[in-house]
């Protein structure tokens, strides 16, 4: 069911307001209850969170959850999801999670997403759930400078050697 133009504007604004105003734990959880996010006790929302705009009622967010810098709240790709962020939720910088039409997303109590993770199912709770630190994929023999085509940019990507040995392995 499409909201009202003007519910969408405001749900807009307000999460404008939320992720730019001061008050991570007073001013920006009052915008996002505005808004229709569902929160619960005290919560901890950083600066620049973004907190789903056309569907925020399907935002839970639990007492002590803590949703830092930059981070990415999506509850619908092609139709609404939800997002459960259970009690004592440690959501860091720069990280993503998104639900499912349909799905329910939870990240149970006390769980701890490291910083910069894509997060699409749910996470048990008492889980320190992360994607693995970041390594040398491909060398690219051609910048991808501003005037660089990509497809030249593609042509000089040469896969990284696998290690072969255990000793390969271990340096």
């Amino acid at each position: 069911m499409k909201k009202p133009l003007h519910r969408r504007i405001m749900n807009r604004l307000l999460g404008r307001m939320a992720s730019n105003l001061p008050g991570a734990t007073s001013l920006r959880p009052i915008l996002h209850r505005l808004r229709g996010v569902r929160i619960t006790g005290k919560v901890f929302i950083g600066d620049e969170v973004y907190v789903e705009n056309e569907y925020p009622e399907c935002i839970e967010l639990h007492e002590g959850a803590q949703i830092c810098l930059r981070s990415v709240l999506i509850a619908h790709t092609r139709g609404p999801g939800q997002i459960v962020i259970e009690k004592d939720v440690f959501v860091g910088a720069g990280c993503i999670l998104i639900a499912s039409p349909g799905q329910t997303l939870t990240i149970g109590e006390g769980a701890v997403i490291m910083a910069a993770t894509v997060v699409s199912s749910s996470v048990a709770a008492h889980t320190l759930f992360g994607s693995e630190k970041g390594k040398p994929l491909a060398r690219a023999t051609v910048p991808l400078a501003m005037e660089t085509l990509y497809t030249e940019f593609l042509a000089g990507i040469q896969p990284m050697k696998r290690p072969t040995s255990k000793a390969e392995k271990r340096r």
